[in-house]
């Protein structure tokens, strides 16, 4: 997986935002309004700008400016088309070879900003938010601690990916602080339920995808169509209250427990930035019903970790390492599942992953798991010990797929605990 690309924008070969990504993304200057940008190095390209000099003018853009807007979602909308357009001539205008940008000191300053001087946005306005259950070994270790080893699994969960839908409205952009919930909880060995802060706040490490081009109510999309709805991913933690989830889930699954907040990236990797990093998705037993066959199905060689610094730590510890390989049900057949009833997808809508646990102590996505329902707290190199996050906790994910010599990566969505108001 190596490159033949080079731009004249020096960019640290360990960087997330070489030429090869260009991720896209939705920040403010000071002083100036929202809107779409592309990340190299540790700058960003102003879609907005080289707009109105005409450089998106092609066919595919169908006579539309999508990036002086504060959200992707007209862009979204274009579809694939429009979005390798993009690329191919944002790719060029950044190539080493190209005097356009390399060689006028004027028209730099005005497309780009340095990412420290900017406020990022949500890349999207998210209209619905579903949240998948795919990571076999993260179903399988919470249902041992349910129901046993014998019976981990539910019958339905290697015929079907299963979801629940949760709050779009409690999205936030990584860097947003997260309000420690209150709501009810049962302790075990009390007769009725309390009403009191959770004791048992957890992180998920997630990724998830925004949708592209919309389908029509009563319209099903078939698997080997589903990736031409799908723009690209983002990093995500699906906070979680283990406690209040534990006394309100049956029989309809998480409401309270998750709904007060879901963190994600600013920057949206694409598809065709990740294309190098397809893998077979590995055999699946039982097989799938023919609606969830594809022949060219994939998963995505993207390794993630998740990093924990408590107040009292100078630099974060990595808690969590995984890969997106661990999913066991694909974007495709996510995507297939999810519309084959005749739900209609829409642009900006985000589809997320599930927790993605390995098999391995520490490729466990969640304190559920690393702890063991905190039965074994985590040991922190200063001493300190978490069975769950505690006030003043930073939890950060990161995640990038490994090239010959770059990265394409997704940066980092984090969060700071608050106490409860």
């Amino acid at each position: 997986m190596s490159s033949p690309l080079r731009s004249f924008i020096e960019v640290p070969v360990d960087s997330h935002f070489p030429i090869e990504n260009l991720p896209f993304g939705v920040f403010q200057p000071k002083g100036g309004n929202a809107r779409v940008g592309v990340a190299i190095g540790d700058l960003i390209v102003d879609l907005s700008v080289l707009e109105e000099l005409g450089h998106f003018r092609s066919p595919e853009f169908q006579d539309q400016k999508v990036f002086s807007e504060d959200s992707l979602n007209r862009f979204l909308a274009l579809g694939r088309p429009a979005w390798r357009k993009t690329r191919e001539i944002l790719q060029r205008l950044l190539s080493a070879e190209t005097p356009t940008l390399r060689d006028d000191a004027r028209l730099r300053e005005k497309v780009f900003h340095a990412q420290k001087d900017v406020v990022m946005k949500l890349p999207a306005r998210i209209g619905n938010y579903t949240d998948f259950y795919s990571s076999y070994h993260h179903a399988h270790n919470v249902g041992t601690m349910l129901r046993g080893p014998e019976n981990a699994l539910m019958p339905n969960w290697k015929w079907l990916p299963v979801a629940y839908h949760g709050r779009a409205s409690s999205i936030v952009v990584s860097g947003a602080d997260v309000r420690r919930p209150q709501g009810q909880i049962k302790p075990p060995d009390a007769s009725a339920p309390i009403f009191s802060p959770t004791k048992s706040l957890d992180y998920e490490l997630e990724m998830a995808f925004l949708i592209g081009p919309r389908n029509s109510l009563g319209e099903p999309v078939p698997i080997d169509r589903a990736v031409d709805h799908v723009f690209g991913l983002v990093l995500m933690n699906d906070w979680s209250a283990r406690d209040i989830q534990a006394w309100e889930y049956q029989p309809l699954g998480p409401f309270l427990a998750k709904n007060f907040c879901t963190s994600i990236s600013p920057w949206v990797v694409t598809l065709e930035a990740l294309e190098p990093f397809r893998e077979p998705l590995p055999q699946q037993d039982p097989e799938p019903l023919p609606y969830l066959r594809w022949e060219n199905d994939f998963t995505l060689d993207i390794r993630l970790e998740a990093q924990l610094q408590t107040s009292s730590m100078k630099a974060p510890h990595v808690i969590t390492r995984t890969n997106f390989q661990n999913l066991y049900w694909s974007i495709a057949q996510q995507l297939a599942h999810h519309t084959v009833n005749g739900c209609n997808l829409q642009a900006g809508d985000l589809l997320a992953s599930g927790t993605i646990s390995g098999a391995t102590e520490e490729s466990r996505g969640c304190m559920l798991e690393l702890t063991w329902r905190g039965a074994n707290p985590l040991k922190l190199p200063n001493g300190e010990t978490r069975k769950w996050l505690e006030d003043g906790d930073t939890l950060a994910i990161t995640g990038w797929a490994q090239g010959n010599g770059y990265r394409v990566g997704f940066g980092e969505v984090s969060g700071c605990i608050l106490p409860v108001v």
